[in-house]
């Protein structure tokens, strides 16, 4: 198989091109380095399966050679990270909603199946668990720019279901859950590497708010597996789809859990939301998937044990100390 994947330079997209090299597939990456790194396919480049294009998605001409080559497209290049979203608020909604369409509308002209990598940003502000795909969302106000990064997901998803329903494109559309794992960055807002390279220092953990927001987390290696047997499976064709773990855990008691992991001597501070991200920011205090969906589309959750995820980031970090 031939599989295009945008973002292939990122965190999730460069694992992902692993995967589809171990397994032989054919693979070719776009990505603008925006926040990926050519470190994250180093080993892949001296590979005579594996091609990648530095470049944006919103490169009609770029893409579209690229998509007559593959067979299907995973659609992973995005605006990511609260921090840079919030930063950079118009270049975001730009890369989130008109990149999706140029790889919708080239999929549809081709006629190649193409993944929508989507968000559980996208539930809103809802605090009832666990969250289904059919539930209803709840947003913010427009001033508040933190939404705009939701809102922009779901218009990638009202257009995905519009091309599905009206141009019959097979499109399957996966609301990722937190993932985490090696090679992720902690420098757009990633909780996760944050709190290990400030324990690894023994620099204070800071988490924002009053660490009382609960998540759940995924290793990436389960995301993986389950892009690709979607990718695989026909009835997942027009679905939107949670791929997310299952232990629900407050902000504070990760920061515990990474400290104890690590043997960190750092003090976990709390830093008011105002002095990160400035006025008006909210943050959504729940968010645990309903994995129902996916198991009975694949037979398959991610239940790598969160301890066991930590153990193997903190690792991957270790390994970068120099």
């Amino acid at each position: 198989m031939r599989v295009l994947v945008t973002g292939g330079a990122g965190f999730i997209g460069s694992n992902l091109c692993d995967y589809l090299i171990s397994r032989g597939d054919y693979v070719s990456v776009i990505d603008n380095l925006s926040t990926g790194s050519l470190d994250n396919i180093a080993q892949l480049q001296d590979n005579p399966r594996f091609q990648y294009v530095i470049d944006t998605i919103l490169n009609r001409k770029a893409m579209e050679s690229l998509v007559q080559q593959c067979d299907v497209i995973v659609h992973l290049a995005a605006a990511v990270g609260v921090k840079y979203v919030i930063e950079n608020p118009l270049s975001s909604i730009e890369t989130n909603i008109c990149g999706t369409e140029i790889a919708l509308n080239l999929a549809n002209k081709y006629k190649k199946k193409i993944l929508i990598a989507s968000t559980s940003e996208v539930y809103g502000k809802h605090m009832h668990a666990p969250l289904k795909e059919d539930d209803n969302l709840i947003y913010g106000p427009p001033s508040t720019i933190r939404w705009s990064y939701a809102a922009a997901k779901l218009v990638d998803e009202f257009t995905s279901i519009a091309y599905h329903r009206t141009k019959k494109l097979r499109v399957v559309i996966f609301r990722c859950f937190n993932t985490i794992g090696p090679r992720q960055t902690g420098l757009y807002g990633m909780v996760v590497p944050r709190f290990i390279q400030q324990a690894l220092r023994d620099e204070p953990i800071t988490v924002f708010g009053n660490g009382e927001q609960t998540r759940t987390f995924t290793y990436v290696a389960d995301v993986v597996e389950a892009m690709c047997r979607l990718m695989e499976c026909e009835d997942a064709v027009g679905e939107v789809v949670n791929i997310g773990g299952a232990e629900e855990i407050s902000m504070l008691k990760l920061a515990e859990r990474v400290k104890a992991i690590v043997g960190s001597r750092s003090e976990i501070v709390l830093i008011p939301y105002d002095q990160v991200y400035g006025k008006d920011f909210e943050d959504m205090m729940r968010r645990v998937p309903s994995s129902q969906k996916l198991k009975s589309l694949i037979d398959f959750v991610p239940q790598t044990p969160l301890d066991e995820v930590l153990e193997k980031t903190v690792e991957y970090f270790r390994s970068r100390i120099t």
